[in-house]
């Protein structure tokens, strides 16, 4: 694959922003809108970790809408004010009382790390929390310290059991950061379901209709039309599909069941909200917080046959995947976490593609700020 051109091609429409200015430009935003100056540093570094690694659904993009109107309408905490609930050797539980997601899960992973340090393992789970990016930023946190790293979290109810129409189960992504001997980890973090809520908002914002078997309907058939399908995501007259699809033909009763264990396990240890307490609105349709819950788990390898042992066979396992033969009309396989890393070789040199759709959004809310940004997009 020729990676500048295939880059060229996929986002002719988009403006490149540097990752630094587009960085500072988040934090003084989210700065603006009652957060306090440390924490703002971490949800922007969060944020923008998204963009650099080419999943443009949960950078920039999901800036306003999920985190400044929601602190606008007065239904997510500015600032994070984290409770200990309880905490042993190798566990702890978590309130973030309504606070950002980014900043409980940063605190949870690190004291998850800390605890496998000392013991080998280490989990803490968060309740009362908000979204919290990508969830593969967690992963690589332990990663980056030679250690396996898991989370996963609930969400507002998207997915649909499997012979059902009704969206019951976040999107749920269990999210597995797996250090190598190579230049990036193993990092597998996505949906349990088909696709997901921000993928189908690029979607939304490139004007595209939706491939065929990401949404089922009321009726039990698949839905395509992106601009009505995420109004009814909304008011639960459309459902994501799970990992495999409509029905159990392709597989989709998997997909049913991890979104389950991650719902369950996002609630239960914590004590917290999930499924349709997480719709976010009250029985009068009025806005009110998504209380998520979320867990992290870090292991670390020198407590078993060292962590040399463990990049150099997870590396080796890696390469005889990619190395394995080819289908016809293919060159390449990739293992996971893979793309993102070669997103980042192209990006640092580019910047981040912004649509005009999400450029409109930054000159708004660098007007209502006051903030003294300029870019180069604003003179064509």
């Amino acid at each position: 694959m020729d990676t500048k051109k295939s880059y060229a091609d996929a986002y002719k429409d988009c403006a490149w922003v540097d990752f630094a200015s587009l960085e500072a430009f988040m934090e003084d935003a989210l700065v603006h809108s009652g957060i306090p100056q440390a924490d703002a540093k971490v949800i922007g570094n969060v944020l923008i970790e998204s963009d650099k690694r080419g999943i443009d659904s949960h950078g920039i993009g999901r800036l306003k809408p999920i985190y400044i109107d929601r602190i606008d309408e007065g239904i997510m905490n500015p600032v994070t004010t984290i409770d200990v609930i309880k905490d042993e050797k190798t566990a702890a539980v978590l309130d973030a009382n309504n606070g950002m997601g980014h900043v409980a899960g940063v605190k949870a992973m690190q004291m998850a790390i800390d605890k496998a340090k000392e013991y080998g393992m280490g989990m803490v789970v968060v309740r009362n929390s908000n979204h919290y990016g990508i969830a593969g930023y967690f992963v690589t946190m332990a990663t980056e310290e030679g250690m396996i790293g898991v989370t996963g979290t609930n969400a507002r109810p998207s997915i649909a059991p499997t012979f059902g129409v009704e969206n019951m189960l976040g999107t749920n992504p269990l999210t597995w950061g797996l250090p190598t001997d190579e230049e990036f980890p193993f990092v597998l973090d996505c949906a349990t379901s088909v696709s997901q809520r921000g993928k189908i908002e690029v979607y939304g914002r490139a004007g595209k209709e939706l491939p065929p078997g990401w949404v089922i309907g009321e009726d039990g058939s698949t839905r395509t039309d992106t601009a009505q399908v995420l109004k009814d995501l909304t008011t639960g007259h459309a459902a994501l599909t799970p990992l495999g699809g409509i029905g159990e033909q392709g597989g989709g009763y998997k997909g049913y069941g991890y979104a389950t264990v991650v719902e369950i396990l996002s609630a239960a240890l914590a004590d917290g909200a999930w499924m349709k307490q997480l719709n976010g609105t009250d029985d009068k349709g009025n806005h009110i917080p998504y209380p998520l819950g979320h867990f992290f788990i870090a292991i670390d390898p020198a407590f078993f046959m060292g962590r040399e042992v463990f990049k150099k066979i997870a590396g080796t396992i890696c390469r005889e995947l990619r190395d394995s033969r080819k289908a016809p009309g293919n060159d390449r396989i990739y293992t996971a976490g893979e793309k993102e890393w070669e997103a980042w070789q192209y990006r640092k040199e580019h910047g981040c593609p912004v649509p005009p759709s999400l450029q409109k959004t930054m000159i708004t809310l660098r007007d209502r700020f006051k903030l003294d940004y300029h870019w180069d997009f604003e003179k064509n």
